[in-house]
């Protein structure tokens, strides 16, 4: 368990540190990433009551009847917008779905950017016009943080400080609302099912707001699964997949899971709220150069975001 290093940085000492705090703060995550793929965030822009008013309507949202929410699933959004059923999602290499359902948020183009014609509109819950108005306000907030965040690995990486910052852009990031439902009777459940079956994430990376309950772990290198936990308000995140292609593996995107809990908790649901903050589907995720050596050498083909995107919603079961 030595070796699980999951630091817990202040953001605001990269926004408005010195040079020595912002140089530390650019260290001390890209290490994290290069250990684990963890690190827990605090400073991060989310108030402690915005994060309540937005756990109240993730909550209401799910407490809707179940013919109100089907009205919001569209099969033709492959999940990207508006709510997704039970038994929809499974972990890639995974025969059971996950216990969840969820809902989807996109970007809101604001600016003219023509990128905005590839983007489906967002879904409104008519029923709750507070949950679209507090998910949009999450939504910016952790888009900034991200921002913030990948300029301080682009300067671990020895890569200009704004490098990713027009490739974020209006980019193709999703806030999920997810629930992880009640279990009344465990034992009719399928030997494997579990609340989030063993995968890593798609994108560049994640930023979770705190669960409502225990269960997310990762998968050291030493193969044991090491439980991740958050303090109050902090945001947890990690690297995904795409800026692991990017960095040919430096920075790793980690396994994890979400585990069932002890039997006599079955009862009770558990919510989560990630940001899976993704660039532009044009990005070229060809390994930086600077990452490829003789000890090194290049482990993916070239693709851009757009293209791995989608062949892993096929993986998933989202995309036909």
């Amino acid at each position: 368990m030595g070796s699980v290093n999951i630091p817990r940085l202040d953001l605001d000492t990269y926004i408005n540190g010195t040079a020595e705090q912002r140089k530390r703060f650019s260290d001390e995550i890209g290490k994290a990433f290069n250990d684990t793929g963890f690190v827990t965030i605090t400073n991060h822009g989310l108030s402690k009551q915005l994060i309540d008013k937005l756990y109240q309507q993730v909550k209401a949202l799910f407490a809707l009847p179940e013919d109100v929410k089907l009205k919001y699933e569209k099969a033709e959004l492959a999940g990207q917008r508006g709510y997704t059923s039970k038994g929809k999602e499974t972990a890639k290499g995974f025969k059971v779905p996950d216990l969840k359902e969820f809902w989807q948020i996109g970007q809101t183009v604001t600016d003219g950017d023509p990128v905005k014609n590839e983007y489906p509109d967002n879904v409104m819950v008519e029923e709750l016009p507070d949950f679209n108005s507090t998910t949009r306000e999450v939504y910016q907030k952790l888009e900034a943080a991200g921002a913030h965040l990948l300029r301080a690995i682009a300067v671990y990486l020895g890569l200009p400080e704004n490098y990713f910052d027009d490739k974020v852009h209006n980019g193709n990031s999703i806030l999920r609302t997810l629930h992880y439902f009640p279990i009344p009777d465990p034992d009719a459940l399928p030997a494997d099912a579990v609340r989030a079956g063993a995968h890593e994430d798609i994108n560049l990376i994640t930023l979770l707001i705190g669960a409502s309950a225990d269960g997310l772990e990762l998968l050291t290198r030493e193969g044991t699964w090491f439980p991740v936990k958050a303090h109050g308000e902090d945001v947890v995140v990690n690297v995904g997949d795409m800026l692991q292609r990017l960095t040919n593996n430096k920075l790793k995107s980690t396994t994890h899971r979400v585990v069932n809990p002890p039997r006599e908790e079955m009862k009770n649901s558990r919510y989560s709220v990630p940001f899976f903050l993704h660039p532009k589907s044009d990005m070229d995720l060809a390994s930086l150069e600077s990452c490829i050596d003789a000890g090194h050498p290049k482990l993916y083909s070239d693709m851009t975001a757009g293209e791995y995107l989608d062949e892993r919603l096929r993986e998933i079961g989202l995309k036909k």
